[in-house]
């Protein structure tokens, strides 16, 4: 009799959560220049190919506040184990408050003033209720 009680209340709790966490809309690469349309408390989840071993990496320069907000920080997976290896660099963020703001980073060596990043990604993103 414990067991399925438990079960179900494990189940309302874990439901609850991902309901009033929002959705999370994905973006990758193939978004630069888009316009998107999300509803207030939704996730934004980015990925973006990176390779820190050559001394590059994506940098925010333009964080979308205060209508998104970055949750937590970018984390980086390597595709394989050898050592340099390239990989996904990951960013979140959280839809806040309604409004349109830009988010846009940039591909470069952090201790490089003066020269042009080697990429860059940017989108409009848009928050309605």
């Amino acid at each position: 009799m414990l067991r399925p009680l438990l079960l179900g209340l494990w189940t309302f709790t874990f439901v609850a959560v991902c309901v009033s966490a929002g959705p999370t809309v994905r973006l990758t690469a193939k978004d630069n220049g888009r316009t998107i349309t999300v509803r207030k408390n939704a996730g934004l989840a980015l990925t973006l190919s990176e390779n820190p071993s050559t001394g590059y990496s994506w940098q925010v320069v333009s964080s979308g506040r205060p209508v998104i907000q970055q949750t937590g920080e970018p984390t980086f997976k390597p595709d394989s184990r050898l050592h340099g290896a390239g990989g996904t660099a990951f960013y979140r963020f959280k839809a806040v408050v309604e409004g349109t703001s830009t988010l846009k980073l940039v591909y470069r060596r952090p201790w490089e003033k003066d020269v042009d990043p080697a990429a860059s990604f940017e989108v409009n993103i848009v928050v309605r209720q």
